[in-house]
């Protein structure tokens, strides 16, 4: 970039030396020579356009020879300047009456052509056009050395970039570096918390296994249904028992709800009428004639004696509130095994009340029926796993929310036993129907053996790993032995004879069936001493004394009843 620059106007005085920082070209003064001077014609010289711009004595206005316009100094050097006419028109006349053509840079007195001076920088401002190195001028005469000050001159300062982008690139470079460290601590935090977590939730569940028995080599029993092993000395359960009245026919119906809050299972136990329980003078008796004379408080005593539990409260389930229990959830879905009539139907032959089939849909009304029925010849354990039917039924429909479940106890208006109230048992029912809908929910029937008493697989197989108790029936011995043979003709007759006599205290002992029937029932005893006891006996089967009579008694028995065709079952078996 040291060559002169040549535009085609002629050689100039000045070279390119660079740019500033707006972009425009910075040029400098050559050394100084004799550089002529002509005129300059922007746009070649065309007659009409006589601006000339840079005032260098050219034609103006298609008009040779005319007076130069006035010339002004752009760098202020202190002399007076002629005033520039921009258009050429000579409106403006030379000043002190001097036609010196217009000289922009200074470098002309009044006349003739200034020497050079060595090395100076100046500014050239761009143009729109033709710039004033292009121009040609005429040669002039020499003039005399003039005066340059600093002050006249644009010296341009280039920025130092360079430093700069430098100190941009460092601190780019140093942020990156501080995010790039900044996240490799976070995901070192993360992974930290991370494992904190799952060590954690490890010792937690290692906890809790430990705590529920089912860290293998620690169990003590095993529960062949669900297939899982459970220590049953840390259990803790909530139990309640609920008694069911049947008001239109009488009888009642019992089963324990039970929660075990540290397997969460939950049971529900029925327990047969003929179980044998003992009262608090000490006598024995059965469980349903424990409902109907002890009612709810020595019931609930007794059972804990015989079964080695720990009942909170006592729930008196009428089927009247049954019914409205049941309509209240939204009907219950039950698999029923047996068609139930219409106890209202007055004629026979009509269709069932409830249908026998899976997926039974019920409503109250029908609940109720089926909860009850208890078909001929059929044993009362029949009719209690009805009753269990319903109550799953009903707790797969009821809400889980404590405070729904008790709205829905509310709701039935009953008057509950003093030791549960409505918000007890309506938090207690809520757990079980979480239970019940997980399918973590069961039905178990206690096996009691004929006389009553339970045996020892029963209290290993519910009373243990259900209930978590021991089971204590009371000394067979203490109680009347009575044997049974039905000689009626009618195969229902000796389950009926059985609960009524086991509700009356008595141990019944199945004698079988005779082949032959007779019409007249017979109560015999053996011994004076048990003459008394056969009377009882015979007021307990609703037969007349005139029955009892000295005879044979079986081996095993205190009493024999032989019944006849005259056998009236009772209504409350």
């Amino acid at each position: 970039m040291n060559d002169r620059y040549d535009a085609g106007y002629g050689q100039t005085p000045y070279e390119l030396v660079g740019y500033d920082e707006y972009g425009q070209p910075v040029y400098r003064q050559v050394p100084a020579q004799q550089v002529p001077q002509q005129a300059y014609d922007p746009y070649g010289q065309q007659q009409g356009y006589g601006y000339d711009p840079y005032a260098t004595g050219g034609q103006q206005n298609g008009q040779p020879g005319q007076d130069q316009p006035p010339g002004y100094d752009p760098y202020d050097t202190g002399r007076q300047a002629p005033v520039q006419d921009p258009y050429g028109t000579g409106a403006y006349p030379p000043q002190g009456g001097n036609g010196a053509p217009y000289d922009p840079y200074g470098q002309t007195a009044t006349s003739g052509q200034q020497p050079r001076v060595a090395e100076q920088t100046a500014y050239i401002p761009q143009q729109a056009g033709p710039t004033p190195q292009e121009t040609e001028t005429e040669p002039e005469s020499p003039a005399p050395q003039r005066e340059y000050h600093t002050e006249q001159f644009a010296f341009v300062e280039e920025p130092d970039t360079d430093s700069e982008d430098v100190i941009d690139w460092l601190n780019f470079t140093e942020n990156r570096t501080e995010r790039r460290e900044e996240a490799k601590r976070r995901a070192r935090s993360r992974l930290v918390a991370l494992v904190v977590v799952l060590a954690l939730t490890a010792v937690g569940g290692v906890g809790y296994l430990w705590y529920a028995g089912k860290l293998p080599g620690l169990s003590s029993s095993d529960d062949s249904k669900t297939g899982t092993t459970t220590a049953t000395g840390a259990q803790k359960r909530d139990v309640i028992v609920v008694h069911l009245h049947d008001t239109a026919q009488g009888g009642t119906a019992t089963a324990l709800l039970v929660d075990n809050t540290t397997t969460k299972q939950g049971t529900t136990v029925l327990l047969p009428n003929s179980l044998v329980v003992t009262t608090d003078d000490g006598t024995t008796t059965t469980l349903a004639k424990s409902v109907d004379e002890d009612g709810s408080d020595g019931t609930r005593a007794a059972l804990d004696t015989v079964l080695g539990t720990q009942i909170q409260g006592t729930w008196r389930l009428d089927t009247p509130y049954l019914q409205n229990l049941v309509d209240l959830v939204g009907n219950i879905e039950v698999d029923t095994d047996i068609a139930v009539p219409d106890p209202a139907a007055k004629k026979k032959g009509q269709a069932p009340l409830v249908n026998k089939g899976e997926d039974q849909t019920l409503s109250g009304k029908m609940a109720v029926a089926y909860a009850t029925y208890r078909a001929e010849g059929e044993a009362q354990n029949a009719q209690l796993e009805r009753f269990g039917q319903v109550m799953q039924g009903v707790l797969r429909k009821i809400s889980s929310d404590a405070q729904g479940a008790t709205v829905t106890i509310q709701t039935l208006a009953q008057i509950l036993d003093p030791s549960l109230t409505d918000k007890d048992l309506g938090a207690f029912l809520a757990k079980l129907a979480d239970l019940a809908k997980g399918g973590d929910y069961k039905t178990a029937l206690l096996p009691v053996q004929a006389d009553g008493t339970l045996s020892a697989e029963t209290g290993e197989s519910v009373v243990k790993d259900v209930l978590g108790g021991t089971a204590k029936s009371p000394d067979k011995d203490a109680a009347v032995s009575v044997s049974v043979q039905n000689a009626s003709g009618t195969r229902a007759h000796t389950e009926d004879a059985r609960v009524v006599l086991l509700n009356g205290g008595f141990t019944f002992l199945d004698g079988g069936t005779p082949a032959d029937t007779r019409g007249a029932s017979q109560v015999l005893y053996a011994d004076a001493a048990d003459k008394e006891n056969a009377t009882e006996v015979a007021k307990t089967l609703g037969l007349p004394t005139s029955a009892v009579k000295k005879g044979t008694v079986a081996a095993n028995a205190d009493v024999s009843v032989v019944l006849g065709q005259d056998y009236e079952p009772s209504s409350t078996s």
